[in-house]
């Protein structure tokens, strides 16, 4: 009967119970140590267990974060391989900077248009640009978004590339930035005469267009305003207008950064995530520079396009643009190609100009003047939306009716003939100076540079400024032959092709730099 049990304690673990009691009384004794023994060596098997599983819980989450470190230190090392950075030796900071600066109007005017002799009339551009070769002792930084100089019988554009051409023989570096991929003058310039040409792919990065218009010489002095290294700005075929600033290392410092930021962008595809600090601004709308211009205190800051191109500190054009818009107590007088409020490829209201426009009509009274270009490729919607601005003054007392009331018309067949490019803006306060059209989509996706100059107030004491030299500049267009009244419910010549290109009238401009 003990085997019968026995066997069946193998397979039933209540029946092994049963026999265990059964056997204390029918079998010999068994020590009382011996089973003390056999309980202390199961319960150090199971502590070794549970250790051993600690050990290894413990080893796996300390695995997990040694994974993510390496993982986080890697994304950190892409992201500062990916970061912009400026070249060689460290930047001047700005107390280091002299902070006496000159400032000077540069126009191109073509031959056949006339103003009377009382007009204001500035140094011409051509003499402008050579006026800082002749300055440059160590680099000099263009961006551009076209090379077009070399134009036969038009000597101004053959003769400023000769003098770049000659820049390697005086042993100062010439580095361009530029969009335009297919010059054969850039391509002459890198192979034989050492110039540094960074191609910036704005079609990969924003989808865009590289629209900058700026010189920087020596870090010292600079020139921005609408026009490009085209021979058409330069001569008789386009009305331009900019500044040339000498003996200015904080603007032109300012400016620099943003070469360096394109510089910098040369084989990229994508926007890095973050930019170096280098590029970081002195100066910003919140932060302006209280400089000394032609012996005159002003506040002045640099400012960019499109957004995601902006580093820490720096404002945007359409910032800088409004804050300008907003500041103006009496009037705001406006020079640009194309005035369009819209997203053309969205088919949407862009309100970022066009309601602070209508604001300042409306409740702070400001007069207002809008003189845009009639060419070819302006878009038929305009006069809607220039119509729309002045229906607001409609039985408004001290509501200007002026504010959108002349145009410039192209003079010849060609149609950038005559063409008014200016991009700027003068109020009673401040002037901006720019490189981009006032299109919604120009500052999303295109890349350029601004130049903003404002008067403290109670300041007694100045010479004539700038911003009075550039409302001269306005009126005298404003007031020319050339400036024309848009007829309320009449779309002028100049955009009759448009709408017979378009049936829906949203088509998208021709692209001017």
């Amino acid at each position: 009967s003990v085997t019968c049990l026995g066997q069946s304690a193998l397979t039933s673990p209540h029946s092994g119970l049963s026999q265990m009691e059964m056997t204390r009384f029918t079998s010999p004794a068994v020590p009382a140590s011996s089973i003390i023994t056999a309980v202390q060596q199961q319960d150090y098997s199971a502590s070794v267990w549970l250790r051993r599983k600690e050990k290894l819980e413990h080893s796996q989450q300390k695995c997990i974060v040694i994974f993510a470190l390496v993982c986080c230190f890697a994304v950190l090392m892409a992201l500062i391989f990916s970061a912009v950075d400026i070249w060689g030796e460290d930047e001047e900071t700005e107390e280091e900077c002299s902070s006496n600066c000159s400032i000077v109007l540069v126009e191109n005017i073509p031959a056949d248009m006339w103003f009377s002799d009382d007009s204001a009339f500035h140094l011409p551009l051509s003499t402008g640009l050579n006026s800082l070769l002749d300055k440059a002792r160590v680099d000099v930084e263009i961006v551009s978004p076209v090379w077009l100089l070399n134009s036969i019988g038009l000597f101004q554009g053959r003769a400023l590339l000769s003098r770049l051409q000659g820049l390697k023989d005086k042993g100062i570096q010439l580095k361009i930035s530029t969009g335009d991929f297919d010059s054969a003058e850039l391509k002459t310039l890198a192979d034989n005469h050492d110039a540094e040409v960074h191609e910036v792919n704005m079609t990969a990065l924003t989808k865009g267009f590289l629209k900058s218009s700026f010189w920087v010489v020596d870090r010292k002095h600079f020139y921005i305003g609408s026009a490009s290294m085209d021979w058409r700005s330069l001569t008789t075929v386009m009305k331009e207008l900019g500044v040339v600033v000498y003996d200015c290392k904080p603007l032109a410092l300012d400016l620099h950064k943003i070469f360096s930021l394109y510089w910098g962008l040369q084989h990229k595809t994508f926007i890095p995530t973050f930019w170096s600090k280098r590029l970081f601004p002195f100066f910003s709308k919140e932060k302006p520079g209280s400089l000394l211009v032609n012996q005159t205190k002003v506040e002045t800051y640099i400012s960019s396009s499109p957004h995601v191109f902006i580093t820490k500190d720096r404002s945007s054009d359409l910032e800088a643009i409004s804050a300008v818009i907003q500041q103006a107590r009496h009037f705001i007088y406006i020079s640009t190609i194309d005035y369009l409020p819209l997203l053309l490829d969205m088919q949407r209201y862009w309100s970022r100009i066009d309601g602070l426009l209508r604001e300042a009509l409306i409740l702070r009274k400001v007069h207002i003047r809008l003189l845009i270009s009639c060419w070819e490729e302006t878009h038929p919607l305009t006069f809607n939306f220039i119509w729309s601005l002045k229906s607001l003054c409609m039985e408004q007392a001290n509501c200007s009716l002026e504010a959108v009331s002349k145009f410039f018309k192209v003079q010849r067949d060609n149609d950038l003939s005559g063409m008014n490019h200016n991009r700027f803006m003068v109020t009673d306060r401040a002037v901006y100076i720019g490189n981009l059209d006032w299109v919604g989509k120009e500052f999303n996706y295109n890349a350029g540079a601004g130049l903003v100059i404002s008067h403290p107030e109670n300041v007694a004491e100045r010479n004539s400024t700038v911003v009075e030299q550039l409302q001269a500049v306005f009126k005298r267009d404003w007031f020319s032959r050339y400036a024309n009244t848009i007829q309320t419910n009449k779309i002028p010549v100049c955009s009759k092709q448009q709408i017979n290109k378009s049936d829906n009238n949203v088509a998208l401009p021709r692209q001017c730099f």
